[in-house]
This record gives structure tokens, C-alpha cells and sequence, in this order.
């Protein structure tokens, strides 16, 4: 894939990951966990592949309708794997951040997040955003409280989402086609992809279908591309 075809930031709603487990007769924390064995392989492929910026959704506000204890199994499982995958990450240069809220995740959870942000601080060669605990309404509406007047950069600059970049590409796995309240703002004009892969079984080559088909986009951002002529006359614009 030629360079200049490739989306620098890219997001991923990460979806089917208890449906993968279900299938297999596995148990939605085995799901889990193999999602976040995915998670790590994609970030790796992200790095090679030249992405600067990747976003993943790990849970959202609309989450907490989930049973008590899959939430509590999930969460102990994301403290455990962001103390076991931080030190991985950042020998690769990988600078990790979480957006959304932390408060309602319990302490331990909280403590990894700091204790990864703090690691990974200075590293430069990737930028992991990990959406915890984030619904885009909400941080949406908490801005707007804060607004005082001024334009969009103004409000962009309250929103829970600071020092990312608005994604080129969003990609979808399970066949859902849907946002699901995922950056709204930041994906007005992000580019749409969903595939078929439930999250565990997004590869690499599932990655990179992606971001292929991203370099056949034309972005326009609300403009009019050149127009092919037709039999030698100039269609006008």
C-alpha cells in the first residue's frame, strides 16, 4: 500500500468478542481475553504498518446494562493486562492514554491506567487511546456545560478527548454497522469501514483489508472531486 494511502489515525469498535466465545463454547471472560490478546497484536501491526494514532473501544456507558459480575470479571482482567502489556508497549514506543471516565472502575483499574500513562509518557512512536467507561453524548453534553462562547476549536478544546486527532478511518468488527456512540464529534468526517471478523479473529490481513480500503476513499469533506469528461467534453462541477 502506497504511503500516501494510509490513514494516520485510525479507530476500532471492537465488537463480538462474547459472541466469539459463545460459538466456541468458552465463557464471555475467555472473550475477553482473547480480545485483548487481539489488542495487542493489531497495536503491533499498527506500529509496523505506520499508523500514529489508534483509538479502541473498551467499554462504554451504555456497558454498565451488562451483568454485575462480567463487568467486575472484566475489569479485574483490564487491570491485569494493562500492568502485564504497558511494559511491552512502551519497549516498542508506544505512549498509551485513556479517555472517558476512570472513577467508576474501582481503584486498582485506575491505579494501572495512571501507572501506563506515567510509563509511556514520553514515548513518540505510536499513540494508543483506550476509550474506558467513554460514551460520546456524554462527553458531548459535559463540554457544552462548560461552553462560554467561541467556535469549534473552542469547543473541542473541552471535550474528553485532548491531544488525539480526529480519526481518518473508523472501522466496525462483527458485521454491526453502527457508531454505537462512539466519537461522535471527532468521526464526522472519519471514513467508515465494517467488516464481517468478530474482534478476536481481526487479523492482521483484516487490518490491512481496511486500511486498503481507506486509500480507495476520495475525502472531500463536504467539496465536489473533479469529474471525470464523457466523450471528450468536461462535465461541469
Amino acid at each position: 500500500m502506497a504511503a500516501a494511502a494510509l490513514p494516520r489515525y485510525v479507530a476500532i469498535v471492537s465488537d463480538g468478542s462474547a459472541r466469539w466465545a459463545q460459538a466456541r463454547g468458552l465463557s464471555i471472560g475467555d472473550g475477553h481475553e482473547a480480545a485483548a490478546n487481539t489488542v495487542i497484536g493489531r497495536i503491533s501491526d499498527s506500529c509496523e504498518l505506520g499508523i500514529r494514532e489508534l483509538t479502541l473501544y473498551a467499554f462504554s456507558t451504555e456497558n454498565w446494562t451488562r451483568p454485575r459480575e462480567e463487568i467486575e470479571e472484566l475489569f479485574a482482567m483490564l487491570a491485569r493486562r494493562i500492568a502485564a502489556d504497558s511494559p511491552r508497549l512502551h519497549d516498542v514506543g508506544v505512549r498509551i492514554r485513556f479517555i472517558g471516565r476512570r472513577d467508576r472502575g474501582g481503584h486498582e483499574l485506575a491505579r494501572q491506567m495512571e501507572i501506563a500513562e506515567d510509563l509511556t509518557r514520553e514515548n513518540s512512536r505510536m499513540k494508543v487511546f483506550v476509550a474506558f467507561d467513554y460514551g460520546a453524548r456524554d462527553e458531548i453534553l459535559r463540554a457544552a456545560r462548560l461552553f462560554r462562547g467561541g467556535g469549534e476549536a473552542e469547543f473541542r478544546a473541552l471535550l474528553g478527548t485532548p491531544g488525539m486527532h480526529d480519526p481518518d478511518l473508523l472501522i466496525r468488527t462483527s458485521g454491526e454497522q453502527r457508531l454505537s456512540n462512539f466519537l461522535l464529534w471527532q468521526a464526522a468526517y472519519s471514513e467508515l469501514v465494517f467488516r464481517e471478523e468478530l474482534w478476536p479473529d481481526f487479523g492482521r490481513r483484516a487490518l490491512e483489508e481496511s486500511l486498503a480500503t481507506y486509500g480507495y476513499r476520495q475525502r472531500r469533506y463536504g467539496g465536489r472531486a473533479a469529474l471525470a469528461p464523457v466523450n471528450g467534453a468536461a462535465i461541469p462541477n
